[in-house]
């Protein structure tokens, strides 16, 4: 079965965010002042009066064709079947609103929203009504065609909407994934290396025990701080880890190969590494993602920064946090809709937040556009 299809038979539909909401309000305000418009201004329009009420009474189906499409395609769609049978029997004319071509939104939004039983179900509802529409006002097979297109492709775009929508979140979803993976890893590596500091004072307490008890007691000592910082990212690391992804042995780059950046790009904007005297003994899995989201954020400012000249990369810390910036003089205004909405950003923002900090990214007030990054100096358990 296909993504779209199953997303479609799933019905994974939360509530509307408010700025589409405002956007609904926006949109039956200007249905109603366009139905009223049309019924004073319009001379030729037959049956005034019941045309402006059906028009303008059905405008307030819009607030809820996000959350209840199948609802609202059933009532607005089965109200003008019955209107129109009424009219047939009664030999008046048909209605010709123009201000009900709004209800093309009503079949867009049951294929965008509703799953795939109301999408079934509203298909048969809109038929209905189309169907009699076109024997009661027929005007040629050319318009019965156009008539017929023009509903068609209401359905398509919602389902090509739909489709796009869900192939954005599944990316979205796997560079969470991807990052939660390499996090694991990286605290995988951390806490072998405590597991054999906690090894070796071991062997090294047992040695000494007899000849040396003060040297025992200090190895003790170590390994319990050891333990308990293996306990702690052992912790981390379940939370993060996925699935089963072999583990990546090679050594972790840190704060202190922050230096490579600045020869990322011989070409291009000049990189600048400055870095507090004041990040010792950072744990490894600190360590490797303040330069995992420098190192993410200043290939994002060479691919997408226009015209920029410098890119600025600051880490400080103080006892509790420790801060990157990334930073770059690109053109005001001139961003790239990749650098905003990629699937870097969404990798950055995960890494930190899994290991208990913050990052955002967005244009400066200025000029340019800036990564900041705050994280713990502890990994939490």
């Amino acid at each position: 079965m296909s993504n779209p299809l199953r997303s479609l038979l799933e019905d994974p539909r939360p509530s509307a965010p408010p700025a589409r909401v405002r956007r609904d309000w926006a949109l039956l305000a200007v249905v109603t002042v366009s139905g009223v418009l049309e019924g004073v201004l319009r001379e030729d329009l037959p049956l005034r009066g019941l045309s402006v009420v059906l028009a303008v009474g059905l405008a307030p189906l819009l607030l809820w064709r996000r959350t209840h499409p199948l609802a609202v395609v059933a009532t607005a769609f089965g109200v003008t079947a019955v209107v129109d049978i009424v009219l047939i029997a009664s030999g008046a004319p048909a209605l010709d609103m123009y201000t009900m071509v709004y209800l093309l939104l009503l079949p867009y939004s049951l294929f965008r929203w509703g799953s795939g039983r109301e999408a079934v179900a509203g298909l048969a509802i809109v038929l209905v009504p189309a169907v009699m529409s076109l024997v009661v006002s027929w005007t040629g097979v050319a318009d019965a065609i156009g008539g017929v297109a023009v509903l068609v492709s209401a359905f398509a775009l919602g389902w090509a909407v739909r489709s796009q929508h869900g192939a954005r979140e599944r990316g979205l979803e796997q560079a969470k994934s991807e990052e939660r993976v390499l996090l694991a890893r990286e605290l995988h590596d951390t806490v072998a290396h405590h597991v054999s500091a906690i090894a070796i004072h071991a062997q090294a307490g047992r040695a000494l025990a007899a000849t040396s008890p003060s040297s025992a007691l200090e190895a003790l000592e170590v390994i319990e701080v050891e333990a308990s910082r293996t306990l702690a990212e052992m912790r981390a690391m379940v939370r993060v880890l996925r699935d089963e992804a072999p583990a990546d042995y090679a050594p972790q780059p840190g704060v202190g190969d922050l230096e490579r950046l600045s020869q990322a790009s011989p070409t291009g904007p000049r990189v600048e590494v400055t870095v507090s005297d004041d990040l010792a003994a950072l744990p490894r899995a600190i360590d490797a993602a303040v330069f995992r989201i420098a190192q993410e954020a200043v290939t994002n400012a060479l691919r997408h920064a226009r015209n920029a000249t410098l890119i600025d990369v600051r880490v400080s810390g103080d006892r509790s946090t420790v801060s990157l910036v990334v930073r770059d003089d690109g053109d005001p205004g001139a961003v790239d809709p990749a650098h905003e909405a990629g699937f870097g950003i969404t990798g950055m923002v995960e890494r930190a937040l899994l290991l208990g900090g913050a990052c955002r990214a967005g244009p400066c007030p200025g000029r340019g556009w800036a990564v900041s990054a705050t994280l713990p100096r502890q990994v939490s358990a």
